[in-house]
């Protein structure tokens, strides 16, 4: 697709510094913050994982909380029972079935309760530094939006963006797109007349 590459300049330009929002010091975290972040604001997530990282900064730490602990430190976030049995759950596979590490491969990485191939895509990239394209709401949404893709799944529009972007900006580019949906493209109401992209996107509205 022809637009790709002055598309993927632009974004880059415009979003130089872009990067997870997620606060996180290891692997672990990162892991345990992506899986909080389903449905919540990464800022909210933030204040969450100040405190719990705090007190649990470990996978083993972490296991010696209970259900009910964890529920505890993660009440404000959306989902949080569920989210509090899968980290219990992905903290104890972590440790018996990983020796205690975050494994390094989507396949491994998705037998964790709570991690799906986004989740697993986030930590594959911003942990390990390995190419891959988490495509999250808005990433999906950019990307139908501009034309990169035409896709009503998640799991299409990554197939599609994997076959036209350069493996080296996988990472950058699913970024890129986020800051983009987060500023500008908007779900509700985008901000087509302060998009850069506007004269190259077919749903602009001037």
């Amino acid at each position: 697709m022809t637009r790709f590459p002055e598309i993927l300049q632009i974004l880059a330009a415009t979003y130089p510094t872009a990067q997870t929002a997620l606060n996180h010091d290891s692997p672990f975290q990162l892991l345990i913050a992506t899986i909080l972040s389903a449905q919540c604001t990464d800022e909210r997530i933030n204040i969450i994982t100040r405190k719990l990282f705090s007190a649990c900064p470990t996978v083993l730490e972490m296991d010696q909380l209970s259900i009910s602990d964890l529920e505890d430190y993660i009440r404000s976030a959306g989902l949080w029972q569920t989210k509090a049995k899968n980290i219990k759950a992905t903290c104890h596979k972590l440790i018996y079935t990983f020796e205690g590490s975050v494994p390094k491969t989507r396949e491994e990485l998705m037998l964790l309760p709570g991690v799906g191939r986004k989740t697993a895509n986030v930590i594959l990239a911003n942990a390990f530094g390995i190419p891959a394209i988490a495509v999250d709401t808005h990433v999906h949404r950019v990307s139908n939006r501009l034309g990169l893709a035409t896709a009503k799944k998640p799991e299409q529009t990554e197939i599609i963006l994997m076959q036209h972007i350069p493996e080296q900006l996988w990472a950058k580019a699913h970024h890129w797109l986020i800051y983009h949906g987060r500023k500008i493209c908007k779900a509700r109401r985008p901000l087509c007349n302060n998009c850069p992209l506007n004269k190259l996107c077919p749903s602009a509205t001037l």
